[in-house]
């Protein structure tokens, strides 16, 4: 199985020191999920989206994805976080193993984070969604702790 886990690839962790990623709501950037087969390799030392391996264009899906909504970036103890809103693409025939957040403003179109999905996901002329765990210091998608 080409994906091994969730992470942030390390490129994104100099880029947010760097002042690469504006998170914010309204003003921010532009945040796309692309989702990938089992023959995408992506490692920490991922930088960028690439159309290798991405999955076919399928009813509301399209090729670099889908636009992700953004939750406003807070923080709560010593974490700082920010999320997505869950996102669905219609009529689609899809199997996917994982997907990438990839920052589609930035130049290069800089990786955010890998999604594994553990294993294949599924939807035949269908409603394929990723749900998104909760916006909170222990359970958001993007957390600095």
């Amino acid at each position: 199985m080409a994906f091994t886990g969730n992470f942030m690839p390390t490129s994104f962790k100099v880029q947010i020191l760097q002042g690469v990623h504006n998170f914010s709501t309204g003003s921010g950037q532009t945040f796309k999920l692309a989702m990938y087969n089992n023959s995408a390799s992506f490692t920490a030392a991922t930088t960028a989206y690439t159309t290798t391996n991405e999955v076919a264009a399928s009813g509301s899906y399209v090729a670099g994805g889908g636009t992700l909504t953004k939750v406003t970036p807070v923080s709560s103890g010593t974490t700082a976080f920010t999320d997505f809103a869950d996102i669905s693409f219609t009529t689609a025939t899809i199997t996917a193993y994982g997907a990438m957040i990839y920052n589609d403003t930035a130049t290069g179109n800089p990786a955010v984070a890998i999604l594994d999905f553990g294993g294949a996901k599924t939807s035949t002329s269908g409603t394929f969604t990723i749900i998104f765990p909760a916006a909170t210091a222990t359970g958001a998608i993007i957390r600095i702790a």
